[in-house]
């Protein structure tokens, strides 16, 4: 920033600090008119050199607009007498006829000689030309030879060709017969220039860079040939031509343009198309070994940085050019095998090489502009979602096909289930399925991407709960048309769904060791979600084995409907638990052959839990007890079906689950006036019951109205006295229905 101006009156207060300044004053007047002085004397000098200066500049300014206009004026008249020099000369006209046809002269005598020397020279081109190029990688050593004389030749037969066009028809048959083989030759030659081309690499590979330096003069030497054509064609066209540049002019127009330059450029594109093109063809059918085989692109790239880049001028920035092209072929190959719909091995692998290509090339100082556009568009992360497509398609078609097969197998029951290595029935479904699965997940692993693995569980999980639901319906029809038509389905449904039901455990198995493998490779982020979803198939698979294992107990149920119906009826005082125990002891021995064990001893909770459900609901339901004939019929079943449980289970794990039958055998049993002890006992365990305590009172046959009145008042004050509730975990009670009134009166 600039100061700012001090005023007079400041200046003087600098000076004129305390009151014994004032004695100064005189002298410090006369410092400043010294200084003013000074000052006025410079600024005068400058003023009169710059008038000076002024004046001089505007007198030269004057002459020189004089000499441009006397030069003006000469030029005019220059012009006045170039434009016909009849008027200096008055022979003109003759002299130029002379000179036109002296030139003439010389020019057929030249054309003549050119004919007759053209077929020896074109015999050593074609000799020298035919060496060279059988060795493509060779020294090239006649390269520079051919090209200047056959340039010589090139521009003779232009320029003849050029003034026979207003000669008759055969004359320029004639000559063009006479070019024939030279134009053989050039189109020879210029072939071997755009097969060096193709070839630059190569021939610095092989030693001889010498050759790619000759290659880009040649195409710079026609480079300036061509332009020079264009040009003149162009001056031509803008303005009037003297006799020389009518002359060259004519050698322009005779010209064919070469255009080398332009075509290396496009040979070196054409060579690295076709270098990518059968790389992939040799490995067509193995993308991931094309892929492998890659490295020779880095390989490429810093011999081209450091042997071809040098044979180069600046301006074809052929490094650049290289690198696009590369890019621009790979690009072109990865596509191809991105939509030829690899498997999903090939997908990861590539999505992979792209990663590592960016990463290598960042090594190789490439800059990222020469690498445009990025490699499938920069998407390559479609890549991920069109290896998910295919983990479903095939997870789906493969599990299609598997669940058509065993499904038939189930329903058809021709054969019966295989035995595994323990001697429990089986399939092979499970087996398929997981190696299936665990093939999937290995290449996912591979990837390395937590995320890929955990979309990839995704869909083993949607793939697993659609086969379990499918089960579940499959059980759920058999079981129906055994129940609803049995005479017309095939045997061995306890059989298959005992198979089924092991299976089940095993892919339970199978897929904890699959949790348990992958759960350490992958972080926290996606530990959940894996942890989750296969979970979720576990208890998936427990659920179908729930069901096969609860399809048995029903089956059993079913054969012992008779059996069941006629509790507490009439002909249960004969005695039917026999016969019911039997038919259980039947099915169970099957059942201890070939069910898992662990799956045997829930299934033996689950029987005795529906037997005694069955049992107290025919009790709750029964219309009339003849006591005390019922409490002893009872006590003789359960001294029936307690043995034969304790022969699947030891007696004090049953023991707590027979307490519920002996409590209500209490409740028959008592008076009227001790029933209120045994019910609180009863109570206190499975909660108030009114309705079930209730309905018992009223069939027993030895208490009339009253007396279950006055035990149900009782009963109901108790409960309301101390505030009775179910129970926190509900007990077997829970399961037992009891029917209304007009129910059990239909019953009788």
């Amino acid at each position: 920033m600039t100061a700012a101006p001090v005023s007079a009156a400041q200046a003087i207060g600098e000076y004129l600090q305390s009151p014994d300044d004032l004695v100064k004053v005189s002298a410090f007047r006369k410092k400043l008119e010294k200084e003013k002085a000074s000052i006025d004397a410079r600024l005068k000098n400058g003023v009169k050199e710059q008038l000076q200066a002024t004046r001089a500049g505007l007198k030269r300014l004057l002459s020189t607009r004089d000499y441009v206009q006397a030069i003006k004026d000469e030029m005019i008249i220059v012009e006045k007498e170039c434009e016909d020099p009849q008027i200096r000369v008055a022979t003109f006209d003759q002299i130029s006829r002379v000179s036109i046809v002296h030139r003439n002269f010389e020019s057929t005598e030249e054309m003549v000689n050119n004919l007759l020397d053209m077929a020896a020279k074109l015999s050593d081109l074609e000799r020298m030309l035919a060496a060279d190029s059988q060795d493509i990688l060779g020294p090239a050593p006649n390269l520079l030879v051919i090209h200047f004389q056959l340039n010589q030749l090139e521009r003779f037969r232009n320029q003849t060709m050029h003034q026979a066009k207003k000669a008759s028809e055969s004359s320029r048959a004639t000559l063009a017969r006479w070019f024939e083989r030279l134009n053989n030759v050039i189109t020879a030659f210029d072939e071997y220039i755009i097969e060096l081309a193709r070839n630059i690499l190569n021939l610095v590979r092989a030693g001889h860079p010498e050759v790619v330096v000759r290659l880009i003069k040649i195409a710079e030497v026609e480079g300036r040939e061509d332009e020079k054509a264009v040009a003149l064609r162009f001056v031509k066209k803008a303005a009037k031509l003297d006799a020389a540049l009518k002359f060259k002019s004519m050698q322009a127009n005779s010209r064919v343009l070469k255009h080398y330059r332009s075509k290396v450029i496009k040979a070196i594109a054409e060579s690295i198309k076709v270098k990518f093109e059968e790389a992939y063809a040799r490995d067509l059918e193995q993308p991931v070994a094309f892929l492998a085989s890659l490295t020779w692109i880095y390989q490429d790239i810093i011999r081209i940085e450091e042997d071809v880049v040098p044979c180069f001028p600046p301006e074809y920035d052929i490094y650049s050019h290289y690198i696009r092209e590369y890019h621009k072929s790979l690009n072109n190959v990865l596509k191809q095998i991105s939509a030829s719909k690899p498997e999903a091995s090939v997908l990861l692998t590539l999505f992979d090489w792209i990663k590592e290509y960016r990463q290598n090339m960042k090594e190789l100082s490439v800059p990222s502009e020469y690498l445009e556009p990025p490699l499938l568009e920069g998407k390559e992360q479609a890549l991920i979602d069109d290896y998910l497509h295919v983990i479903i398609q095939k997870l789906d078609e493969w599990s299609q096909n598997l669940m058509k097969t065993e499904i038939s197998e189930f329903t058809k029951r021709e054969d019966p289930p295989e035995l595994d290595s323990e001697g429990m029935y089986g399939t092979q479904g499970a087996v398929i399925l997981f190696q299936m699965v665990n093939q999937q997940v290995d290449l996912a692993t591979e990837s390395g991407q937590g995320a890929i693995l955990a979309r990839v569980i995704s869909e083993v999980n949607r793939v697993m709960r659609g086969i379990q639901e499918r089960w579940v319906k499959v059980i759920e029809g058999e079981y129906k048309k055994q129940i609803e038509k049995p005479e017309e389905v095939s045997g061995g449904l306890v059989e298959y769904c005992i198979a089924l039901a092991n299976d089940q455990i095993k892919s339970a198995d199978y897929t904890e060791a699959l949790l348990a493998r992958i759960e350490p490779l992958v972080s926290e982020k996606y530990r959940v979600t894996i942890n989750e979803r296969l979970n979720d198939a576990i208890d998936g698979y427990l659920d179908v084995a729930k069901k096969c294992m609860q399809t048995l107990i029903d089956i059993i149920f079913n054969d012992l409907k008779p059996a069941t119906k006629v509790l507490f009826q009439q002909p249960w005082y004969d005695g039917v638990m026999t016969q019911i125990v039997e038919t259980m002891r039947d099915y169970m021995a099957d059942y201890q052959s070939y069910l898992n064990p662990s799956l045997l001893e829930l299934l033996v909770d689950d029987l005795l839990d529906n037997f005694l459900v069955t049992y107290l609901n025919a009790l709750a339901n029964c219309p009339k007890l003849r006591m005390p004939a019922a409490a002893e019929r009872m006590k003789q079943d359960i001294s029936e079906v307690f043995p034969f449980f304790s022969t699947l289970k030891p007696a004090k794990e049953i023991q707590p689950q027979f307490e519920v039958v002996e409590m209500v055998l209490s409740l028959l049993e008592a008076s009227k006036d001790m029933v209120f002890l045994s019910y609180w006992s009863f109570a206190k365990v499975h909660g108030p019951n009114i309705a079930f305590v209730d309905g018992l009172m009223k069939a027993r046959g030895d208490f009339d109205r009253s007396a279950v009145s006055d035990v149900m008042d009782s009963v109901k004050r108790k409960v309301k006295d101390e505030g009775l509730k179910d129970p926190p975990e509900p007990t077997l009670m829970k399961k037992v229905a009891v029917q209304n009134a007009f129910s059990r009166f239909l019953r009788t």
